[in-house]
């Protein structure tokens, strides 16, 4: 605190003089990104760094609030201690019995004192899309809106598909592909999958297939597709 403090003072740092909440928010949102990115390397000594990267963040937000007298740290301290008492009544209150679905109501209760008045409010607009379609899709669920089972989802897939080989301008193969990424995520949250935690190890392993093939031969750019495939395919199979 006292460093950020004095990094925004007078004869400070300009760079994070110069900084606001909207300019500092995609570097908040990097840090937490790179906080899971460590801990899905196991690299604990990084996600040690990250963590205090994140909490670095942190930090700038409640600064730059406490110099436009909105609030500061403590407050921020204070609200979510507040918050995680209020959501365990059955550790610190007289709540008989605790759970996820207690956690949910109280969650509820919250956001209806806000004044939210439909089951998807509060769902972050700002939350990766896949992550984001998996909590809309959760929140539609507990008013009854959901298939029984993974058949319903998974035979909208095949009526998404072919809504895009059916589409015939740009704008509308876009909008049918989101559909379709959409009702993939309904597919794999009924099969018990984080849709974007799978995407980020689908990634990470193109990542590191894609890098062993350029280690295997110096000239991977320059060889033909079908040369390309078969070292693909003996990277896989090692």
């Amino acid at each position: 605190m006292a460093i950020m403090a004095r990094l925004r003072s007078p004869g400070g740092c300009e760079w994070d003089r110069a900084q606001t909440f909207a300019t500092i928010a995609p570097y908040t949102i990097e840090e937490a990104h790179e906080v899971a990115d460590a801990i899905e390397r196991a690299d604990m000594a990084d996600l040690k760094d990250e963590l205090g990267d994140l909490l670095l963040q942190v930090v700038f937000h409640s600064r730059i609030a406490e110099e436009a007298g909105l609030f500061a740290l403590p407050d921020v301290v204070a609200a979510i201690s507040d918050k995680m008492e209020r959501r365990h009544p059955h550790i610190f209150g007289d709540a008989p019995d605790g759970g996820h679905h207690l956690w949910e109501e109280v969650k509820a209760a919250e956001r209806a004192a806000k004044g939210a008045d439909s089951a998807l409010d509060g769902v972050a607009a700002g939350l990766p899309a896949l992550m984001r379609a998996e909590k809309l899709q959760k929140r539609a669920a507990r008013t009854g809106f959901d298939w029984p089972d993974a058949a319903g989802p998974r035979a909208k897939i095949d009526e998404e598909l072919a809504e895009v080989e059916a589409a015939t301008t740009p704008d509308d193969v876009a909008e049918e592909i989101g559909d379709l990424l959409f009702a993939i995520v309904n597919w794999a949250r009924h099969k018990g999958v984080d849709a974007e935690a799978a995407l980020r190890a689908a990634n990470t392993k193109f990542t590191r297939r894609f890098k062993a093939m350029e280690a295997e031969d110096a000239s991977f750019s320059t060889r033909s597709l079908a040369e390309q495939e078969a070292l693909w395919q003996q990277v896989k199979a090692r």
